[in-house]
């Protein structure tokens, strides 16, 4: 008597969603193991300690020779070794490459340098992170600023060409090598009510507006021709702002841009009078703000400056956001009213950003 035996054999690399997770997030394998018991995992399966130990180990050492494929993403699409259906590379490489809000927030606009690196040891007492997953986090924003920064085109695009990462953390991973390119101060007591997305919300429009690849053409200064097109500030932008100094310096001016909001405004507002009142202050505030911005240092107090100029002046007369929203609405399109005024051009590329930023920036 024969007897049949169908045998299959293949060669596909199986990943556990949950034990990369518990790889990701630092756990040893001995912890990783005691977290699984603790799951269920072993009444749900039928297996025993030995085997789970086994699984995990097994599961380790594959995570780890993947590991020097997700530095290069393409590698891991082209390689042969792992038999890997693509909806799984890509899980594995968004998972890699993803972050903790609570980490970035706390290297956000620092020196992606061994400085840095060295504070890990207390980002991650104080966050409650791991030190081997702070280290694979800050080691991913260095590499992805390292691959970028010497690329022209859009910041996002190179990421996701060369990163394969999704639109959404591509344009995360953009606003920290943009903060990190810039030096943006964002530690300060004062900004720790904002989070990543706050900041990587203003990151965008000042991506698209106020560097060189918002323009769409190359730095005519010949000692910038590395400039990258979306990671640095323009320049020449920054200079001109000093020219928006006329609006505050003007009496005239100053008045006529006060009476045409105040105008237009009357009667909207539910803290007019308040506005009324601080409307020069306020106005100057955000003036010099732009005169500024020629200085490097300037350029990293920028939402420092932003909340204690605009924010905080706002919030302790308790504007609503609506309010907010109505007055710099107004005060932007007021400028163009102004005869005397010859940078409207200036104004709305600067206004633009700053307006989209300062309602982001304000939780009333």
């Amino acid at each position: 008597m024969t007897s049949e035996l169908d045998i299959f054999v293949g060669n596909t690399t199986l990943i556990d969603e949950d034990v990369y997770r518990l790889w990701l997030d630092g756990y040893s394998v001995s912890d990783a193991v005691a977290l699984r018991v603790r799951s269920g995992i072993l009444e749900q399966t039928g297996a025993t300690a030995a085997v789970l130990q086994s699984d995990t180990m097994d599961h380790y050492r594959t995570f780890h020779m993947l590991e020097r494929l997700l530095h290069a993403p393409p590698k891991l699409l082209h390689q042969l070794i792992f038999q890997i259906p693509p909806s799984r590379q890509a899980l594995l490489i968004e998972r890699y490459y993803a972050f903790d809000e609570a980490f970035v927030r706390e290297v956000l606009g620092k020196k992606l340098s061994k400085g840095t690196k060295k504070d890990l040891d207390d980002i991650s007492t104080k966050t409650g992170i791991t030190l081997k997953s702070c280290r694979r986090q800050f080691d991913n924003f260095k590499r992805v600023f390292k691959v970028v920064e010497e690329m022209r085109g859009s910041l996002v695009d190179n990421i996701q060409q060369h990163f394969l990462l999704s639109d959404r953390l591509a344009r995360d991973y953009a606003a920290i090598v943009f903060f990190a390119n810039n030096r943006f101060e964002t530690g300060k007591k004062k900004l720790q009510y904002l989070s990543f997305g706050d900041f990587a919300f203003c990151a965008e429009l000042m991506i698209q507006n106020w560097t060189l690849g918002a323009v769409g053409e190359a730095p005519t200064d010949p000692d910038s021709q590395m400039d990258d097109m979306d990671m640095d500030l323009d320049k020449e932008f920054l200079q001109d702002l000093k020219e928006l100094k006329v609006l505050v310096a003007d009496k005239d001016l100053l008045d006529l841009h006060k009476s045409l909001v105040c105008t237009a405004l009357r009667g909207k507002l539910g803290v007019f009078s308040e506005m009324e009142a601080n409307f020069k202050n306020l106005s100057r505030g955000l003036v010099n703000v732009a005169a500024k911005l020629t200085h490097n240092k300037d350029v990293r107090d920028l939402f420092v400056d932003l909340v204690e100029k605009f924010v905080e002046p706002c919030r302790s007369d308790h504007w609503p956001l609506n309010d907010v929203r109505l007055f710099l609405n107004q005060y932007s399109a007021s400028v163009h009213s102004l005869d005397g005024f010859r940078h409207q051009a200036l104004w709305d590329r600067y206004m633009s950003t700053l307006r989209g930023c300062l309602l982001r920036l304000y939780h009333d």
